[in-house]
C-alpha cells in the first residue's frame, strides 16, 4: 500500500492498495478520529482517511474528473447544508488549520452530528440557520473564498444568488451540488441542468459542470467564479 498525491488538487491523495486499487484520501486534520465510519489508513507515520464518492458529492466530482477544487490550505470556505459533517470534515482537512469551514445546517438532527465532528476539528464553525436567509448570520461570517452548496430545495440557483452576494469574494469560486428533483420532478434532469445553469450563468462564469452518476443519481457538480 502507498500514498500518491493527486494529480491537480493539492491536499487530496490516492492510496494504492497491492491489488493496484486507488481510492481518494485527505490527510485527517483530527488524527483517530473518524466522522461516517470511513477507514483510516497510517502510512509513514501521516494518518489519512479515505474519501467515499458515494457518500460525499464533492468526492465524486473529483472521481468523475472536475476540472478544478478550489479549496486549498488557508481556504475560508463558506457550506451551505453541512448536515452531519461527512464532506465538511474532508473540506476542513483541505483548508488545514489557517482556514475556515462555516457550516451552515438547518436541521437540529444532523446538527447534533456536526457538533461533535467540529468539536474535534476546531477549524469547522457550525450554524444552525436557513441557508436562504444569509442575513441571519451576516454577524458571523465574513468575506470567503469560496462557497460549497449542498442544500435540496427547489431555489438552489437563489440561495447561492443571496449568500454569494453577501459573503463571496470578488473573484472567489462556488461549488453548487445541483439536486435534480427537488427542483422539479416532472422534467428530466439534464433538461433542469441546462435551465439552471443559464440563470448561473447571470452572476457566475461557469468553469465545469459535471453529472455525478453512477455515485450520485440525479446531481450534477458546477463549478463556477465571480467576476472581481
Amino acid at each position: 500500500m502507498k500514498i500518491i498525491e493527486h494529480e491537480r488538487f493539492n491536499g487530496v491523495y490516492w492510496v494504492e492498495f497491492e491489488d493496484g486499487a486507488q481510492k481518494l484520501a485527505t490527510v485527517n486534520s483530527a488524527p483517530g478520529s473518524q466522522v461516517y465510519g470511513e477507514k483510516l489508513i497510517e502510512i509513514e507515520g501521516t494518518e489519512y482517511r479515505l474519501w467515499d464518492p458515494y457518500r460525499s458529492k464533492l468526492a465524486a466530482a473529483i472521481v468523475r474528473g472536475i476540472k478544478d477544487v478550489p479549496i486549498a490550505d488557508g481556504s475560508k470556505v463558506l457550506y451551505l447544508g453541512a448536515a452531519s459533517g461527512t464532506t465538511a470534515s474532508h473540506v476542513a482537512d483541505l483548508v488545514g488549520s489557517g482556514g475556515a469551514v462555516y457550516c451552515v445546517e438547518i436541521s437540529s438532527r444532523p446538527m447534533r452530528d456536526l457538533l461533535l465532528v467540529c468539536n474535534r476539528r476546531p477549524n469547522m464553525v457550525p450554524m444552525l440557520a436557513d441557508a436562504s436567509k444569509p442575513s441571519s448570520y451576516c454577524s458571523l461570517i465574513g468575506k470567503v473564498d469560496v462557497i460549497y452548496q449542498d442544500v435540496a430545495q427547489p431555489e438552489q440557483s437563489g440561495i447561492l444568488f443571496a449568500n454569494a452576494r453577501a459573503f463571496l469574494r470578488g473573484g472567489g469560486h462556488a461549488m453548487l451540488a445541483l439536486k435534480a428533483r427537488s427542483i422539479d420532478v416532472t422534467k428530466e434532469p439534464r433538461e433542469i441542468f441546462r435551465d439552471e445553469m443559464g440563470k448561473l450563468e447571470r452572476e457566475f462564469e461557469i468553469l465545469d459542470a459535471n453529472v455525478l452518476e453512477p455515485y450520485e443519481k440525479d446531481h450534477a457538480m458546477f463549478l463556477m467564479r465571480k467576476g472581481s
